[in-house]
């Protein structure tokens, strides 16, 4: 009876042994990560639905699994911080910040305890401090970029209107990613000689306002980088420009879905399958972020809403001509809340 106990204790040793080895193989197997999203619009939650596609895909390639934790924090300071928080508490392996806002937090809370940070949708990374160059970022964040090519939004606006002689530069001065393009669009019509005045917003309801105001001022045209404040907002302006005959041009597909005239910029879908390829390699390869150069892309995509461009009294195969030497390529959309309202 004895003999039998001693084998039987035995044999629950080896199994408890092989047990913790598996749950250790496994938690080898598992890798932590915290995604945070500046705000609900198109262009964002199709990066974050992408990020997710790919990491999935890439876990059963490769026999690992990612672990996402996925918050939202609407533009507020306050709950960004505390996502964050949550994140290095929840000892995440890595952290993804889905816009300029997001990343900078990122990086202040990731200086002592080194977590990399992985940054989508940034438009300016170097003169916002993010990192030290394209080609090496210098610490423990890298990322995706969606930099916009300005001064091929301004050749849209003077190939559908050539006559075109006082522009609205529509956007949110609080937002580091309208900075730079902003001063591009100036030195542009500058150069050109044409007119051109800020209307800014903070909120939906400022937005809309400063929409009020430059109709009243009997603008041709609107340009909008890609501003979040904006395109959060694009719902409630674009049937109000359509109907002033006000075409409103932008730096993001979602602009257009939203109901925008034109968006002009990277494909989103695509940012988030490469924002993903890298997460996968830092965490899977061992990548370091500090020499992981920042991904770019070629935003010469221009999506036209074909319904507020009827509105607006424009042809959109005539459109579709005009602009087809100044892309990579022109695409047609409809108004709808969402790119998965879009497919149904």
């Amino acid at each position: 009876m004895k003999k039998i106990l001693s084998i039987m204790m035995v044999l629950a040793m080896v199994l408890s042994l092989g047990a913790s080895a598996f749950a250790a193989d496994a938690g080898e197997n598992v890798y932590k990560v915290g995604i945070c999203n500046y705000v609900d619009d198109a262009s964002l939650n199709q990066i974050v639905e992408s990020i997710q596609n790919r990491l999935a895909a890439i876990g059963e390639e490769k026999g690992v699994t990612f672990e996402i934790s996925y918050d939202n924090c609407n533009a507020d300071a306050n709950v960004m911080a505390q996502i964050i928080q949550n994140f290095i508490a929840d000892d995440v392996d890595l952290m993804v910040g889905v816009a300029t806002p997001v990343a900078m937090s990122m990086q202040a809370a990731t200086e002592d305890n080194g977590i990399p940070v992985v940054f989508a949708a940034v438009s300016d990374p170097l003169s916002t401090g993010l990192v030290e160059s394209m080609e090496q970022p210098g610490a423990n964040i890298t990322g995706t970029s969606d930099g916009l090519d300005t001064a091929a939004v301004m050749k849209l606006i003077f190939a559908a209107n050539p006559d075109a002689d006082s522009i609205a530069l529509l956007y949110d001065m609080g937002q580091d990613a309208s900075t730079t393009p902003i001063a591009e669009a100036k030195a542009y019509l500058d150069d050109q000689k044409v007119a051109y005045k800020d209307y800014n917003g903070t909120t939906v309801d400022e937005v809309m306002l400063a929409v009020d105001a430059l109709i009243a001022d009997k603008v041709d045209a609107v340009f909008t980088p890609t501003d979040n404040t904006i395109m959060t907002a694009e719902l409630s302006i674009y049937e109000q420009l359509a109907e002033a005959g006000i075409p409103h041009y932008t730096g993001a597909d979602s602009f257009a879905l939203n109901g925008a005239f034109v968006g002009y910029g990277v494909d989103y879908a695509n940012l988030g399958v490469e924002t993903a390829n890298m997460i996968a390699k830092i965490l899977l390869e061992g990548a370091n972020p500090a020499d992981t150069p920042v991904l770019t892309f070629d935003n010469g995509t221009a999506t036209v809403n074909t319904e507020t461009c009827e509105a607006l009294g424009f042809d959109f195969e005539k459109i579709a001509e005009d602009f087809a030497p100044l892309c990579t390529q022109v695409n047609e959309i409809t108004t709808a809340e969402s790119f998965d309202d879009l497919a149904e």
